[in-house]
């Protein structure tokens, strides 16, 4: 959708609801309270909402300016765990688990984990709330898909922190992903062994994670089907044209534009192999070029593991000065 056509854009969903636990099956809300080996990382209750695509969690914790947090791949709100808990004393703080992310549906359905798919759900949420003046959180795929989210429903949002995340069309991509998206290799690979959230948890923290947090970033994937969508996020990576998020990409990238003007923080792990500064960084950097850029010179991809003290003073230095107009 372009133009006119995505400013328009409204969710047409008749079974898009907000979730009571008792709507919630049962087997959905046992795996959500079973936080085995990182129950006190994760202490938040969960929350639940419902598209035509399945039954998505997320958490809403604290009362305030609404601060919107959107992880990417391979993770899940559990991400955002520090920030929501240091936040939350100030601020909403709202984190969604994709669809077959954290402890959201895993429906088998590969042709629902596309760009596309991610933002309208997201959106739904956002409609579902009613949510205004929203600061935006993003990190690896939740750039794309929250700055997509944003160019759809752009009055609703007002700030932006980013970190080590794309918007925009490129055809970098590192060959520890490629050869993920081989064919059978890669879903073998993924789906059979999980074998890229492993990998993740050496090489995208500089710093060794604890065990709780290890139990918590592999805790969405316990089985082939759970691990759908970690693989089909890898093989959504769109790096031409002819291929089927190339599109909705596109229409994000124009989106930014939108926002060229609004409050805009880049936070970044400068030892990142996957969203590189020279690539993705630099990119942020040309499109927003009034950003507030925090460089993290020994921080990797999981800028928010290897450097969370940093991360959360950045961010609350942020919010403060750029206050939200006042509405009455």
């Amino acid at each position: 959708m372009r133009g006119d056509d995505l400013e328009r854009f409204m969710i047409a969903d008749d079974q898009m609801r907000l979730l009571q636990p008792a709507d919630v099956p049962a087997v959905t809300l046992r795996r959500a309270q079973e936080r085995v080996g990182f129950e006190q990382e994760y202490p938040f209750e969960s929350c639940w909402f419902r598209t035509a695509d399945g039954i998505q969690h997320y958490i809403d914790v604290g009362s305030g300016p609404v601060l919107l947090m959107v992880h990417g791949n391979p993770t899940w709100s559990f991400v955002w765990r520090n920030l929501a808990r240091d936040l939350s004393q100030q601020y909403r703080v709202i984190a969604i688990d994709h669809l077959g992310c954290g402890f959201s549906d895993s429906p088998q359905n590969r042709s629902l984990y596309t760009l596309d798919g991610h933002i309208r759900r997201l959106q739904a949420l956002v409609q579902l709330l009613d949510l205004r003046q929203v600061t935006l959180f993003a990190h690896d795929w939740g750039g794309a898909i929250g700055m997509g989210c944003a160019g759809r429903e752009h009055s609703r949002f007002s700030r932006f922190v980013l970190m080590n995340t794309g918007a925009f069309r490129s055809r970098a991509i590192p060959l520890r992903i490629a050869v993920c998206r081989i064919p059978l290799l890669g879903r073998l690979a993924n789906q059979a062994f999980g074998l890229f959230a492993r990998a993740a948890l050496r090489m995208a923290a500089e710093k060794p994670l604890s065990a709780a947090v290890r139990a918590g970033l592999m805790a969405p994937w316990s089985s082939w089907e759970r691990r759908l969508a970690m693989q089909e996020f890898v093989l959504d990576i769109p790096l031409g044209p002819e291929q089927r998020s190339y599109a909705a990409l596109t229409a994000v990238e124009e989106g930014l534009r939108k926002f060229r003007d609004h409050p805009v923080k880049l936070i970044w792990g400068m030892r990142d192999w996957c969203f590189t500064p020279e690539e993705f960084l630099a990119g942020f950097e040309q499109r927003f070029p009034a950003a507030d850029v925090c460089r993290l010179a020994e921080a990797g991809h999981y800028v928010f593991e290897d450097a969370a003290e940093r991360v959360l003073a950045e961010s609350l230095r942020f919010l403060e000065s750029n206050s939200l107009p006042t509405t009455v």
